[in-house]
């Protein structure tokens, strides 16, 4: 990583509020960039290649897989997910704040290649909080999100793996407090370098 480089890892179940609390965070810290994943699920209306996602196949993924591309991947129903190598090294390349916004195992990989790098899980105030979000974005089925709720309630009990554990009961709340985290270690960073 670069001397002033910083990664911070957000983690959390889906529904957390991951997303929006980074696009929040990105007009508070100019500096902050969040890799883009590869992923082989179809683009969803508007997404763009190598803007929202990098669009692989099964196989290109696959193939990506075995010569070390990923710093870390998962597999989600029949789609793979995963974080390039190349994404972190051209983002600490520009001296950014690299964020990687990941799921739990990917998370803890992470933190083993990059053990300076600040790790966030962000919790829902509630399981049925997290059960109506999901249900909000209208894009699974009853046995799906179960499922996912079911990865949620382990994915949950893994908090204390984590540097910090914010809970996103109050959007404006979270956004502040992970903010504070970030300025508060980039400060204790640019101290101790």
């Amino acid at each position: 990583m670069s001397e002033h480089g910083q990664m911070v890892v957000i983690s959390g179940p889906s529904g957390s509020g991951k997303n929006t609390v980074y696009e929040a965070l990105c007009k508070r810290i100019p500096s902050l960039a969040q890799t883009v994943s590869a992923t082989t699920r179809k683009p969803r209306e508007g997404e763009r290649d190598g803007i929202d996602y990098y669009f692989l196949t099964q196989a290109e993924f696959i193939a990506r897989i075995e010569t070390g591309a990923f710093v870390e991947y998962v597999k989600y129903g029949d789609n793979y997910y995963g974080t390039l190598r190349c994404e972190i090294e051209r983002l600490i390349a520009m001296d950014k704040t690299v964020v990687l916004i990941i799921e739990v195992n990917g998370a803890r990989r992470i933190k083993e290649m990059f053990p300076t790098a600040i790790s966030v899980f962000i919790m829902p105030p509630s399981c049925e909080a997290l059960r109506r979000r999901i249900n909000q974005r209208g894009e699974m089925d009853e046995a799906e999100l179960l499922a996912r709720l079911k990865t949620a309630e382990e994915e949950m009990e893994c908090r204390g793996d984590f540097d910090y554990c914010v809970v996103n009961d109050d959007l404006e709340t979270c956004i502040d407090e992970i903010y504070d985290i970030i300025i508060k270690e980039k400060k204790e960073k640019k101290e101790h370098d």
